[in-house]
C-alpha cells in the first residue's frame, strides 16, 4: 500500500506510519491504537488516517454529506454513540464509522455492527472497562551496570541501534575487556573472537546477542510490562466479565505481572528482598552493633572494680600502653561478650546467611580497643558481595520474568485491542437497544423488480434526535419513492420527520443499525438535508440556493433531497413557482426528494405533473392543544392550524361567521 495515497496523508506522516510493524494490516483493520503508535501521531489523528485508508480501500470519493443540516444530523448521531462508549479509545474508533455510498464499506461495516448488536454486557464489564486504554510505550530504557563490548566498528553502529538501553564500548583486546569488567557489573562481548577469554569479573560472549535481546536486556520488555502493567490487568478483567476468548493465557500473564513492580524490576522474590534489604540497611545495621558493643562495654566498665599496683602502672606507662592493654588484663571476657554481641546484632539485622555472616564477623576486631569501631574495609568487601549477589539474582530473575513475558507480548497486545474493540460494540449495542433499532434492509439497484423507483420505508420510526424518552414518542411509518410534497399544521412533526429520514439514511449508510422496527431504503449517492430558513434570504443567498438545486437537477441521480420549508427563501407567490420547477427537475433525474411545505396546494397546482402530496394530519384540538397523527397520510393535503381553529369554533356556536370561513378552506 502506499501510504501517500491516503486521503490526508502526506509524506511525513508517511514516513511516520512505516516505523509501525506491518502499517498496513493496522489500517485495513481499523485499529486506531496501533496507528497512534507511530511517532507524533496523536489518537484523534490516527482515527482520520483510518478513515482516509478505508475510503481509499472503497474508492470511496467522499461528499456523500452534502449539506450543513446534513453534516449536523451526522454529527449528532455519532455523539450519540459516542456518549454511550467508556474508553477514549472507542469514542475515536466511532469516527471512522461514516456514510458511505459504497456497498463493500457498507457491507464491511454491517458485518460489524451484526456482530456488536449480539453482545450481552451488564455493569461488570462496563466497570472493567473503565481502565482499558491503549497500550504506552514505556520511556527511554538505560541500563548502566551493563555494557556492550566490541573490536568491531560496524558491530558498534549495529549494537547502538539494535539495543539502544546499553552502553556500547570499543575494545581492541582482552585487556580492554578486563578494565571494562572494572566498571561494569556485566560485560557483553559480542565478538566471537573473545570467546574463551578469562578475565576477572562478569563477562560474557554473545555473538548472537542481537537474535535475543530480551536475554541481554530484559529491562526492555518488563518496561514495558510494568508500564502498562494496570491496564493489562483491566483488560483481563473484561476478557473475564465478557466471557471473551482470550489471545493469550489469563492466568499466566497475571501471575507474570503480579511479580513486577511499578519501576519494572522483579517483585514478590524473597532472596532478592532479603539482598535488598541487606544492601540497603547494611550501614544503618553496622553502627547500631557498634553501638549496642559500646554500651554494653561501658556498662562492664562501669560495674567492673579495677585495682592497677604501682609497678603494673609503671610498667604499662613504659611500654605505651593504653586504655587497650588494660581492657585486654582486666576486661578480656567482656570485651569479648560485647564484640560477640556486636557481631551477632549486624547479621541478626540484615539477615545474612551464613557465607555472608562469616565475613561480616570479620567487621569487628578480637583486639580490644575503645570505644569499638567497625571496620570499614570489611563492611566495604561486604558490601560488594551484597550488592553483586543482589545483582547477579535480580538478573537472572529479569532474564527469566522477561523470557516468559515477552513470549506474551504480542497476546498482551490483542487483548488490549479486543477490550478497547468491545467497548466499540458495546456502544453499537446499547445504542441499538435503546433507541430500539434494526438493521436496515438495502435495495442496491435504484429501481424495484417493477421497474418503479426505490427510495426509502420506515416502520415504527423514532427519531433519536428527539429529547423526548423514547417511550413518549409517537412511531412514524413514511415511506416515498420518487419526489413528495409534506403538508401538515404547525408543530405537527414535519420537520421531526425529516430529522428522522436524515438519521436513519445517515447511520443505514454508516452500516449501522437504525431506529425503527424496519426500514427498506436504496442506496443513496449523497444526502442533500435544507434546513428551514429564517427570514426571507437576500439575493445573493437567494442565488446561491436557487444553483445549488440547479447542480442536483442535472447530476442528482441517487441523491436523497430534504428540504424544510424553501418558501421561506423568497415571497410565497415566487416561492411555489419555484418549488414547483425544482420538484419536476428532480423528478425527471430519478431523485427522491422530500419537501416539506405550507404550499403544497399552491406547488402541486403550477408542477406540470402530478405531485405526490402527503399530509401529517391533525386529529382536532383538545383543550387547544393539536391531537396529530405523526405519521404522513400518503396522496394527502393536511389541514392547516387555521382550519382546524376555525372548524372548532363553527362547532361550538350558532354564528354563521365562522361557516363563513370554513367554506374558504374548501
Amino acid at each position: 500500500m502506499d501510504l501517500e495515497s491516503i486521503p490526508g496523508v502526506g509524506e511525513k506522516t508517511a514516513r511516520a506510519l512505516s516505523e509501525l510493524d506491518d502499517p498496513e494490516r493496522a489500517l485495513r483493520s481499523g485499529d486506531v491504537a496501533r496507528v497512534a503508535e507511530a511517532p507524533g501521531i496523536t489518537q484523534g489523528r490516527a482515527a482520520r488516517i483510518v478513515r482516509g485508508a478505508i475510503r481509499r480501500e472503497h474508492d470511496d470519493p467522499g461528499g456523500f454529506l452534502a449539506t450543513d443540516r446534513a453534516r449536523e444530523v451526522y454529527r449528532e448521531v455519532l455523539d450519540l454513540l459516542k456518549e454511550r462508549t467508556v474508553t477514549d479509545y472507542a469514542a475515536q474508533r466511532l469516527e471512522t464509522f461514516y456514510p458511505s455510498p459504497r456497498r463493500s464499506r457498507i457491507e464491511e461495516a454491517q458485518s460489524f455492527a451484526a456482530d456488536a448488536v449480539d453482545r450481552d454486557y451488564d455493569a461488570a464489564v462496563l466497570d472493567a472497562l473503565e481502565g482499558v486504554e491503549p497500550l504506552a510505550t514505556p520511556g527511554d530504557v538505560r541500563v548502566r551496570e551493563r555494557c556492550l563490548a566490541t573490536a568491531n566498528a560496524e558491530r558498534y553502529a549495529e549494537a547502538r541501534e539494535a539495543i539502544p538501553e546499553l552502553s556500547v564500548e570499543v575494545i581492541e583486546d582482552a585487556q580492554g575487556l578486563a578494565e571494562l569488567a572494572r566498571g561494569y557489573s556485566t560485560v557483553i562481548a559480542l565478538d566471537e573472537s573473545f570467546t574463551g577469554v578469562t578475565v576477572e569479573g562478569d563477562v560474557q560472549v554473545r555473538p548472537n546477542a542481537f537474535e535475543n535481546p530480551a536475554e541481554v536486556v530484559p529491562e526492555r520488555p518488563l518496561a514495558f510490562f510494568a508500564r502498562n502493567r494496570d491496564r493489562l490487568r483491566a483488560a483481563i478483567a473484561v476478557h473475564r466479565s465478557a466471557g471473551l476468548d482470550p489471545d493469550c493465557d489469563l492466568d499466566a500473564l497475571e501471575e507474570g505481572l503480579s511479580r513486577l513492580d511499578d519501576d519494572g524490576t522483579v517483585a514478590g522474590d524473597d532472596e532478592l528482598d532479603r539482598l535488598t534489604d541487606a544492601v540497603d540497611d547494611l550501614d544503618a545495621a553496622a553502627s547500631a552493633a557498634e553501638s549496642a558493643a559500646n554500651d554494653r562495654l561501658r556498662e562492664a566498665i562501669r560495674e567492673q572494680d579495677v585495682t592497677i599496683e604501682g609497678s603494673d602502672l609503671l610498667s604499662l606507662v613504659e611500654r605505651g600502653a593504653g586504655v587497650d592493654s588494660l581492657l585486654s588484663r582486666e576486661l578480656a571476657d567482656e570485651y569479648a561478650d560485647a564484640v560477640e554481641a556486636a557481631r551477632g546484632h549486624l547479621v541478626d539485622a540484615i539477615d545474612l546467611d551464613p557465607g555472608e555472616a562469616e565475613l561480616a564477623r570479620r567487621a569487628f576486631s578480637d583486639e580490644p580497643t575503645f570505644p569499638v569501631e567497625r571496620d570499614e574495609d570489611v563492611i566495604g568487601r561486604l558490601r560488594e558481595e551484597l550488592t553483586a549477589a543482589k545483582e547477579r539474582r535480580a538478573g537472572r530473575l529479569k532474564r527469566d520474568l522477561a523470557a516468559d513475558l515477552a513470549d506474551r507480548r504480542e497476546g498482551a497486545r490483542q487483548l488490549v485491542r479486543n477490550a478497547l474493540e468491545l467497548d466499540v460494540e458495546l456502544a453499537i449495542a446499547r445504542f441499538a437497544d435503546e433507541f430500539d433499532c434494526a438493521m436496515p434492509e438495502f435495495v442496491w439497484e435504484p429501481t424495484g423488480a417493477d421497474g418503479d423507483p426505490t427510495g426509502f420505508a420506515i416502520e415504527g420510526g423514532r427519531s433519536p434526535l428527539l429529547t423526548e424518552p423514547l417511550e413518549a414518542i409517537d412511531p412514524v411509518e413514511y415511506e416515498v419513492s420518487g419526489v413528495a410534497l409534506l403538508s401538515g399544521v404547525n408543530s405537527g412533526g414535519k420537520t421531526s420527520t425529516l430529522d428522522l429520514v436524515a438519521s436513519v439514511v445517515v447511520l443505514a449508510h454508516m452500516g449501522l443499525p437504525v431506529p425503527a422496527e424496519r426500514v427498506r431504503l436504496r442506496r443513496f449517492d449523497d444526502l442533500h438535508y435544507h434546513a428551514k430558513t429564517q427570514g426571507t434570504l437576500d439575493a445573493g443567498a437567494f442565488e446561491s440556493t436557487v444553483r445549488e438545486f440547479a447542480d442536483l437537477a442535472t447530476g442528482g441521480e441517487g441523491s436523497l433531497v430534504l428540504v424544510d420549508e424553501l418558501e421561506s427563501i423568497t415571497e410565497p407567490g415566487a416561492s411555489a413557482k419555484i418549488i414547483a420547477g425544482i420538484l419536476e427537475a428532480l423528478s425527471e433525474n430519478g431523485a427522491t426528494a422530500v419537501f416539506v411545505s405550507h404550499l403544497a396546494g399552491e406547488i402541486s397546482e403550477m408542477a406540470d405533473y402530478e405531485v405526490t402530496i402527503d399530509g401529517i394530519e391533525a386529529v382536532g384540538l383538545v383543550d387547544g392543544e393539536l391531537e396529530v397523527n405523526r405519521s404522513p397520510v400518503k396522496h394527502h393535503l393536511a389541514r392547516s392550524t387555521p382550519e382546524l381553529i376555525v372548524e372548532k369554533l363553527a362547532g361550538e356556536g350558532e354564528a354563521t361567521f365562522y361557516d363563513r370561513l370554513l367554506e374558504k378552506f374548501d
